[in-house]
């Protein structure tokens, strides 16, 4: 077959790149070839990714078991643009742009609980809700509004206990876009109920999507994490179908190096081969969850340049190990494993994005245990815009 001649990294290749990557999305997947290594590195290639990608997608900001009491809350960043998520005393999540109305402080840092938000500049005062309830020394002040200067509201929405926020002031629901996936998959697990126990964040030296493509395939546990899960997934039981036009995802059935891999016995609502199953989902753009019968843990990547990404790191239980006598302990050993497969992951992801700087670098052929990688690339093609 006639591979696709990628442009040379380096050069001004965001058309070419695109068009590339429309040339790479449309072959059938039985020819299917890697993206071009332009569409990594191409700085008009990331651009177009910001533009029309992260600032109109649903972003994944974790677990709404981790924002349970009225005050919680958690500050992050959606490309450049700083929002604040928080718990409402009606028992709501709201979302807001975390910029103060008077003279445009960001207001809250991190994450934590808060009895009213307080900006650090001149401490106007906001509700959980987002009213601005004070405003010192403004009494008197000609047309002053206090009812007109509560946060900016941003849209919100919680789906299988995974909270979203988007810049799009007029989204799809998320459960429009992932009702075929909460019936292939997320169902039968019932995701709600999983409870966090560990959120991070971390920077990486690589390309946001070389990252997502990594977790999105299992063709490389034997190899990259032969020291810890490769030597446990029966890769010639991998089933990797194809994917919808929000997610893709993939089966691999385990021995699980930690009982939490299986399902605890007093889980009920999993039978058969369902209790030792793993569930690998990548929910489009850059939400990536592993989901065990016991445990979960995911990330939420965004891009800070070409060549770095931010990373959310997160990860927990079952509601029946969360119950268990041992279940400290249990996640005690999660995190220790986790953290060392994702030490893995990274020496992996950072020398491909490495290799791909090389002026001999060029997509080969795809195995067929990744396909998700190919339906991302498909994924990627319509929503930038280079392939109906």
């Amino acid at each position: 077959m006639n591979l696709v001649v990628p442009p040379s990294p380096g050069s001004d290749s965001g058309d070419a790149a695109l068009q590339a990557l429309a040339q790479a999305a449309a072959l059938p997947f039985e020819r299917a070839i890697a993206m071009p290594p332009a569409v990594y590195t191409s700085e008009a290639v990331l651009r177009r990714e910001e533009e029309m990608i992260f600032r109109r997608a649903w972003i994944c900001a974790g677990r709404a078991s981790s924002l349970a009491q009225a005050g919680d809350y958690v500050a992050f960043d959606i490309l450049d643009q700083p929002v604040l998520l928080i718990r409402g005393r009606d028992g709501m999540l709201r979302a807001f742009a975390n910029v103060c109305r008077h003279r445009m402080s960001r207001l809250l840092e991190g994450c934590g609980r808060a009895q009213g938000i307080v900006c650090p500049y001149h401490a106007w005062t906001y509700g959980l809700d987002g009213r601005l309830l004070a405003a010192p020394l403004m009494d008197g002040r000609e047309g002053f509004d206090r009812q007109a200067h509560g946060l900016k509201p941003l849209a919100c929405e919680v789906w299988r206990g995974w909270v979203y926020v988007t810049l799009d002031p007029s989204p799809a629901p998320v459960a429009a876009q992932l009702r075929e996936l909460d019936e292939l998959v997320v169902g039968r697990y019932r995701m709600e109920d999983y409870i966090e126990v560990f959120r991070e964040e971390h920077v990486w030296a690589t390309n946001w999507k070389v990252l997502a493509e990594n977790f999105m395939e299992s063709y490389h546990l034997p190899k990259l994490h032969a020291a810890t899960v490769g030597g446990h997934s029966r890769i010639e039981e991998m089933d990797c179908p194809p994917g919808g036009a929000a997610f893709n995802y993939h089966w691999i059935t385990k021995e699980a190096s930690l009982p939490i891999g299986n399902a605890h016995p007093n889980n009920r609502h999993l039978e058969g081969r369902w209790r030792n199953t793993t569930a690998i989902v990548a929910i489009y753009p850059n939400h990536l969850v592993t989901l065990t019968p016991g445990y979960f843990w995911y990330l939420v990547l965004q891009p800070d340049g070409v060549g770095r990404v931010r990373i959310l790191y997160g990860g927990g239980l079952s509601p029946e190990f969360v119950a268990d006598p041992e279940g400290p302990r249990m996640i005690a050993d999660l995190k220790v494993l986790l953290d060392k497969v994702n030490d893995e992951d990274r020496l992996g992801v950072e020398g491909v994005f490495r290799g791909m700087r090389s002026a001999q670098a060029q997509g080969g052929r795809l195995s067929h245990l990744e396909r998700p990688n190919y339906e991302f690339a498909r994924y990627l093609a319509r929503a930038l815009g280079a392939m109906a």
